[in-house]
């Protein structure tokens, strides 16, 4: 009796290799359908980019700063020496100010 094994293409076999749920692309494709993938990524999905069939990146959500700045917060600390805003003669006319 012969046996014969379903062909498996290379993605298929690269996706089997880690958790299921994950979207696994080359650069090439990732490159083609990079917004879509960010898409995802911002839904919560995870995205693994490979070159030669092997992982290089991951893309995750970028998390910041959620708290908004507070001006002023420095005013008063700084102090700016007399001639800050000075330049020299030679840099001046570099410039062409001078």
């Amino acid at each position: 009796m012969i046996t014969v094994a379903p062909i498996v293409s290379l993605t298929d076999r690269i996706r089997s290799d880690y958790t299921t749920g994950m979207i696994i692309r080359n650069i090439s494709d990732a490159k083609a359908e990079l917004s879509h993938l960010v898409e995802q990524v911002l839904q919560g999905e995870s995205v693994i980019i490979n070159r030669a069939g092997k992982p290089v990146v991951r893309l995750i959500p970028y998390i910041g700063k959620t708290q908004k700045r507070k001006l002023g917060v420095l005013a008063g600390k700084i102090k700016m020496l007399a001639g800050f805003d000075d330049l020299p003669d030679d840099i001046a006319e570099s410039f062409g100010i001078k």
